[in-house]
């Protein structure tokens, strides 16, 4: 299976409350890039569906893992190289060019010269929780997909059974390759992934994989090629504009009541919610 998987890098998500909001831009100078969590779900997902779990140095399959950013995403490229994935496009982009659109217009072209059977997403990425470039991208080429998958079962690699979360359970649907598929966080949990190539028993560990050093100084070696934009697509027009930025307004202090009376008219009088 040849699979294409879309990795972006984010602010660390974990300092988010170091990020500050001014009326022009969500400034982030200064944070740690990371790749987007949801993203690395999907690198692990598509090295799980290309080897056998008995030897996972071997690749059974084809990872190429693609970005939009400025030469300095390189490495989180190179990170992905080191789990596993085999090549790396990049293309060059800066973060304020681009919308959750013009990503999908730019991947349709890119799939069209890579042909993979299976294209991964993250559901989202954690800076703007858009939820977008999958479905767009599905629509434009005109592929089934399956949005939120928390399982994934290859079917002779030709289909694939997906758990979809949905509130209040999981729904399965079966899709037929090529497809895209975007991954939740349950992707990544030890019996979530299963391939031709691994027995139906076995048990990863839980959440994604890290690179020994020897992975880390081979991935050097790996195909890492930059594509301009402006070669997938001749319109980089945006469809998506901030016209500014402003903080949630300060909550009010709360008050202690001394009784159920009390609280009950005050939820009547002020809060007006009975």
């Amino acid at each position: 299976m040849k699979i294409l998987v879309s990795l972006k890098r984010v602010a660390d998500p974990d300092n988010a409350n170091k990020i500050k909001v001014t009326p022009q831009k969500i400034e982030t100078t200064g944070l740690e890039f990371k790749p987007n969590p949801f993203d690395e779900y999907a690198v692990e997902t598509a090295l799980r569906l290309t080897e056998n779990a008995a030897n996972t140095k071997q690749r059974l399959g084809e990872v190429t893992v693609v970005t939009f950013g400025p030469k300095e995403a390189e490495s989180t490229l190179r990170a992905a190289l080191a789990t596993g994935a085999d090549k790396a496009i990049r293309v060059d982009a800066t973060d304020d060019a681009l919308d959750g659109d013009l990503v999908a217009r730019a991947l349709a072209k890119l799939i069209e010269t890579e042909k993979p059977d299976l294209v991964l997403l993250g559901k989202q990425e954690v800076e703007g929780d858009a939820n977008q470039v999958a479905q767009l991208l599905a629509e434009y080429l005109g592929w089934p997909q399956a949005t939120f998958a928390g399982s994934i079962k290859s079917e002779g690699d030709t289909a694939l059974l997906v758990g979809r979360e949905i509130d209040g359970g999981t729904m399965n649907l079966r899709v037929t390759l090529p497809a895209v598929v975007s991954v939740d966080l349950r992707i990544v949990a030890p019996r979530s992934v299963q391939s031709v190539h691994t027995k139906a028993d076995h048990a990863y560990p839980e959440g994604v994989r890290f690179a020994a050093l020897m992975a880390i100084m081979a991935a050097k070696k790996k195909s890492l090629t930059e594509v301009k934009l402006t070669d997938l697509t001749g319109d980089v027009g945006l469809k998506i504009k901030y016209t500014g930025f402003e903080p949630p307004p300060a909550r009010k202090a709360g008050v202690k009541v001394k009784s159920v009376s009390e609280l009950v008219e005050k939820l009547k009088t002020e809060a007006k919610v009975l």
